[in-house]
């Protein structure tokens, strides 16, 4: 299955719901009123079953690429898909059914699917430990370690230089 681009978007904006700001973890789906906001946002149905089935799925995908939890802990949020086909002028259209109450939960899993069958190892966790975002790496060479070079990137590389300079003996 080829990554529908506001899919991935999707992934990667929920997995990075829960961000670490000045020290504080916040959880900007935590109320129903906010969650039915981002899934509306995201031009996702915004009843409470889907804020409800989009906050369990979030939890399931950041243990899941964090490497803390396997796969089939996905299962659940994708029990009920279902691709039909229909003829469509000259050929076969494949669409879509998503189970009611569990939309974007389904279509999220899918987008992390077709990244990890199409670019394995491109979703991962930003790697400043104090951080708790996600980033799709998409340069050539696979290298990206922060989900912001501006922020992440500059701490990691000011930390460095600080213990650095500390370790160097003074004459």
């Amino acid at each position: 299955m080829k990554v529908i681009e506001s899919d991935e978007t999707l992934l990667l904006d929920l997995l990075n719901t829960t961000p670490v700001v000045d020290g504080t973890s916040l959880d900007r789906l935590a109320d129903a009123d906010a969650g039915r906001r981002w899934l509306t946002g995201h031009g996702q149905p915004s009843s409470d079953d889907e804020w409800r089935a989009v906050r369990a799925v979030r939890a399931a995908l950041q243990e899941v690429v964090r490497g803390e939890s396997d796969a089939t802990a996905l299962a659940r949020f994708v029990d009920g898909i279902r691709y039909r086909a229909t003829f469509e002028g000259e050929g076969i259209t494949w669409n879509l059914e998503l189970p009611e109450g569990r939309n974007a939960a389904a279509r999220a899993v899918l987008a992390w699917d077709a990244l990890r069958l199409a670019h394995p190892g491109r979703l991962r966790p930003c790697a400043n430990s104090e951080c708790r975002l996600f980033l799709i790496d998409h340069t050539k060479s696979n290298s990206a370690r922060w989900c912001s070079m501006a922020v992440c990137g500059n701490r990691m590389k000011a930390r460095r230089h600080y213990q650095r300079s500390r370790e160097t003996p003074t004459d």
